[in-house]
């Protein structure tokens, strides 16, 4: 049976499958998206929270290139918070605690009222396609859609089970179906399929918790948004407090004696879970030494009594798990709303894909988020945007968006699953940058915003907005390079009074900026000539001059990188014919088929020698 025909389709309404699908809709293209319940759209089976170290940076790209995740959780934080403030800028990242059931409720009504985009409740179980290119879809009911483009974003569902103690339940995240047609499709195109396993710890009824046992957690009271869209003042409210508390020895000699208990380690769950995530019997078992591990205690939403136990995630029996909980301090007589459970599913090995998120062997068929072999929201919805991009772009015939390991986390991350792969829950970590001083959360906007404009997903009152901002920064800095103070009385009495020593002859600013103990701001009272300037641009100007000799060594460093990403590999080699290349190294290149020399450099496996080679062959 037919039904209209599109030309983008976004399989999943997670937070991947949002963003691809606003991407999609927003860029022009006639977009529809397949929930397999319509309550499933950003929806929140885990942690109640956006962003944290490494993807609070993801969370600010995806907003800078007009995506939609920043903007949502502005709207529903009920706490925010900068982490690592006490390190470099380079690691701050933005943390906030996400009113569950709002967040939600806000995307979907975003998403109802885009043009372009329909949302439709059904299970799709086949991709069809023709001469390895994507024509559409089957849903469950017989329904051809037909498309010129697909996004695969199934998340955790694909023949999804949920396992504590001996119950295994045939279900996706918080009690929804799982989809279990796709799966046989996919193999039957010839994509290699893996079973990765997460988890996730009890909701306990905020009413059953003594918090005066706990170390409470308030927000930061200046308030840093997500969106570039917004400021300070137009999303500031009251927040909600979090509290900490721990495990302790009876906690741990409870599950030691009950590990046989637990599908994980009785050999029931077969899915390679989260080396970075572990469940609590993974800690006890694995850092044995350590005599008690960080809890901390959140809210799931203000209209709701269900707190959320961060860093208990557990495969447990049910009778355990009351067991343990209640031997943390606050939680003696907790009730369990919601037990922890771990879920196993299908997803997919992402070296099929190309640095685009289309599959290698397959047109026009793209696959983000959780599907590939991630972990978190962040991450998902980074690489639904991507990938809601790229698709678009396929359908309009132009060259795809691709960011490269200097430009964003975005392009690490998406460069590390599909050049080297996972065999566990890929998560973003901020060492995984080696240029992470360049890409910082606070410049962003500075990065990617440009390249969301020409993809048509900020429009000219923002990129001009942006322009404005950079314009500012840029003069600002200009500016203060040719100030010099004078060694007067009152700009020694500044410069001690913030423990700087006094300057005897003539001072450059910027040479003050760089000091340890000073900045740009705490300059301000002998800067006679300074503008008012926003915070965000004063935010700018100061990191670009304190950290001007860093940040000037790594622009070299990503030099010589972008010469060998600028050393393309043509589609038809081949490695056969290159002497003196490895047989290994033969079989992992044409495994992965890089598309340029700097990604070939990053294959596991692949040694210097090999890529002197492959120059030497594609100089000839």
């Amino acid at each position: 049976m037919n039904t209209d025909n599109y030309d983008v389709i976004v399989v999943g309404a997670g937070h991947a499958g949002c963003e691809a699908a606003l991407a999609s809709a927003r860029i022009g293209l006639k977009t529809v998206i397949f929930a397999i319940n319509l309550d499933s759209i950003a929806m929140m089976p885990c942690n109640p929270n956006i962003g944290g170290s490494s993807k609070g940076h993801l969370v600010k790209e995806v907003d800078a290139l007009g995506g939609e995740m920043g903007r949502n959780i502005d709207k529903t934080y009920i706490q925010t918070r900068m982490l690592n403030t006490s390190k470099g800028p380079a690691v701050y990242s933005l943390r906030a605690q996400a009113d569950k059931a709002k967040y939600h409720t806000e995307m979907k009504k975003t998403m109802e009222n885009i043009e372009n985009l329909e949302i439709i409740q059904a299970e799709i179980t086949d991709i069809l396609t023709d001469n390895n290119t994507v024509t559409g879809v089957l849903s469950e009911s017989g329904m051809i859609y037909k498309c010129k483009a697909v996004v695969l974003c199934m998340g955790t569902y694909l023949k999804a089970r949920c396992l504590y103690g001996d119950t295994i339940i045939q279900s996706g995240p918080n009690g929804l179906r799982q989809a279990v047609g796709l799966s046989e499709s996919l193999k039957r195109l010839g994509i290699k399929i893996y079973r990765f396993k997460t988890g996730t710890p009890a909701r306990v009824d905020k009413r059953s918790i003594d918090f005066s046992k706990m170390k409470e957690q308030k927000g930061d009271e200046t308030i840093v948004p997500f969106s570039f869209d917004n400021s300070a003042e137009n999303i500031q409210r009251e927040q909600v407090s979090c509290y900490l508390t721990y495990t302790n020895e009876k906690t741990h000699e409870i599950i030691r004696n009950n590990l046989s208990r637990s599908p994980l380690y009785g050999g029931v769950i077969k899915g390679t879970g989260p080396r970075y995530c572990p469940s609590i019997e993974d800690k006890v078992v694995r850092f044995a030494d350590k005599q008690r591990h960080q809890i901390f205690i959140e809210p799931e939403g203000e209209d709701t009594n269900e707190m959320y136990i961060q860093g208990m995630s557990s495969s447990l029996p049910l009778d355990v798990q009351i067991e343990m909980y209640r031997t943390l301090p606050g939680l003696e007589n907790c009730r369990i709303m919601r037990n922890a459970y771990a879920i196993e599913y299908d997803c997919i090995d992402a070296t099929q894909l190309k640095l685009s998120l289309e599959f290698k062997n397959i047109k026009g068929l793209f696959s983000a988020g959780q599907f590939n072999g991630t972990s978190g929201y962040e991450e998902a919805a980074a690489q639904g945007i991507i990938g809601g991009i790229n698709a678009a772009m396929y359908v309009k015939g132009e060259p795809p968006l691709i960011l490269d390991r200097s430009e964003a986390y975005i392009g690490v991350l998406i460069d590390d699953i599909v050049t080297k792969g996972s065999s566990e829950p890929y998560r973003m970590m901020t060492s995984r940058a080696e240029y992470r001083l360049l890409l910082r959360q606070d410049n962003a906007d500075l990065r990617l915003r440009e390249k969301g404009y020409k993809v048509g997903l900020v429009s000219e009152e923002k990129y001009k907005k942006f322009l404005d901002k950079k314009k500012k920064i840029e003069d600002e800095i200009k500016r203060i390079s040719s100030v010099s103070f004078p060694p007067s009385e009152e700009v020694n009495a500044v410069l001690m009074s913030f423990g700087s020593s006094p300057i005897e002859n003539g001072a450059k600013m910027t040479d003050l900026i760089k000091r340890t103990e000073l900045d740009y701001d705490k300059l301000s009272p002998i800067d006679k000539n300074r503008e008012n300037l926003s915070y965000e641009i004063r935010q700018q100007v100061n990191i670009q001059i304190k950290y001007e000799g860093y940040i000037n060594r790594q622009l070299k460093q990503v030099e010589q990188f972008k010469k060998l990403e600028a050393k393309l590999i043509p589609d038809n080699i081949d490695y056969s014919k290159i002497m003196g290349l490895r047989i290994e190294a033969r079989q992992k290149l044409e495994a992965i088929r890089p598309e340029s020399v700097g990604h070939a450099s990053r294959i596991s496996g692949i040694s210097p020698a090999d890529i002197t080679m492959l120059l030497v062959y594609l100089n000839m």
